[in-house]
């Protein structure tokens, strides 16, 4: 498959070396080295996907572009708009030219994420009461400083798009609708600590933040018979993952643990995900358009103005 990667910056220029001799070309108006300023400017027979890695503002029309002319599509997350109309709009396209649409969500693929997905689908945890996520990073400063992203949101649609993610992946879609709990603005112009949760069963509390020094991820989940604990990220390793069965009426639970110290796998197994789909041409444009619609929910609700279209 011949790739073209859009947009060289941080997560750009890392597709670009996970996808190797597959890619041809790439686009972005100022880096460095890139081979075309413009994704118009590459000749539509050079290529047959694009790694559309650019700021949430210039992704629409691009990815509009693209699957018009019939190319296979990876964007980063989160793909944003003022309504679902626009991303209602790309799904008409995917599906009409059988074209692959994903947004990419590479936490998903983290081991002991899927992990996590294999202890749950095998119903041993029983009924799921409760989850909790943390996560949290200290990049305030460098998000700040950047010409775009301070901005909106904030930290809420850069890792709380994962959180989402990762509500549909393990539980599946929410009945009830988001409640916030804190949204705070301690050092940036936009959300640089954010914690909302949905209730009903199992309730979800998940927390962001860009002002934790030392990089953290943590995940509890309570259940009637047991619980599941994941402490930290391979891409800041170790992981560990911890498996109690609950012991009746009480005492201390047995424990399953497994520490894991690798370099960070989601990038790679994530783009040899995309190139299966693209021989079945597939889209989940339906969790973009249920995640943008928590984003669009969670900013009336805080009287915050719509994102530029």
């Amino acid at each position: 498959m011949r790739v073209v990667v859009v947009g060289l910056g941080i997560q750009g220029r890392k597709r670009l070396a996970v996808a190797g001799p597959e890619a041809v070309a790439t686009v972005d108006p100022v880096a460095p080295g890139a081979t075309y300023q413009a994704i118009e400017q590459v000749p539509l027979d050079s290529y047959d996907a694009a790694l559309v890695c650019t700021p949430d503002q210039a992704k629409l029309p691009i990815l509009e572009y693209l699957l018009t002319h019939r190319k296979h599509l990876l964007v980063e997350k989160p793909v944003i708009a003022p309504t679902n109309e626009p991303l209602e709009r790309l799904k008409v396209l995917a599906e009409k030219n059988r074209t692959v649409c994903y947004t990419a969500y590479n936490h998903r693929f983290e081991p002991h994420i899927m992990r996590l997905k294999q202890v749950l689908d095998s119903g041993v945890l029983g009924q799921v009461y409760r989850a909790k996520f943390f996560y949290g990073n200290g990049t305030a400063r460098d998000v700040r400083n950047s010409v775009w992203r301070d901005q909106d949101l904030g930290v809420f649609p850069d890792l709380g798009s994962h959180l989402l993610d990762w509500t549909l992946f393990l539980f599946g879609q929410p009945t009830e609708p988001p409640v916030v709990s804190a949204a705070d603005r301690f050092e940036n112009r936009a959300f640089d600590h954010f914690r909302f949760g949905f209730a009903g069963r199992p309730a979800l509390d998940f927390e962001m933040t860009l002002l934790s020094w030392r990089n953290t991820f943590r995940c509890d989940v309570f259940a009637e018979k047991g619980s599941v604990h994941i402490d930290c990220l391979c891409k800041w390793g170790p992981s560990i993952f911890t498996q109690r069965t609950r012991v009746l009426p009480s005492g201390r639970p047995t424990e399953v643990t497994e520490r894991l110290e690798c370099a960070d796998p989601t990038w790679v197994t994530e783009y040899a995900h995309f190139k299966q789909l693209c021989a079945q041409p597939a889209h989940n444009l339906d969790h973009d358009i249920w995640i943008n619609g928590i984003f669009n929910r969670v900013r009336r609700d805080l009287g915050l103005p719509a994102p530029q279209a």
